[in-house]
């Protein structure tokens, strides 16, 4: 039976998202207030929801700079975000 929730870790908060999620989805269904900065410090989201602006680059599994909205949520992911 296919899972329908997955537990990550957003910022150190535990979190249950839905399975089939890309990363930012699921991170909108959190209280995140931003995914990362710019240069000059403000606080970015997600633009276009197809990996075409970056603007949703967060640190997964201590990997930096992965684009949320191209990456599948799975059970027991470690999210960072700017926050």
């Amino acid at each position: 039976m296919k899972r329908l929730y997955v537990r990550i870790s957003v910022n150190g908060n535990p979190a249950v998202v839905l399975a089939n999620a890309s990363v930012a989805a699921a991170l909108a269904s959190t209280a995140v207030g931003c995914f990362h900065r710019s240069p000059g410090g403000e606080p970015r989201l997600p633009l276009c929801g197809m990996g075409v602006c970056f603007e949703c680059r967060v640190t997964i599994d201590s990997v930096p700079c992965v684009r949320a909205c191209m990456t599948p949520v799975r059970e027991g992911m470690q999210v960072r975000t700017c926050a």
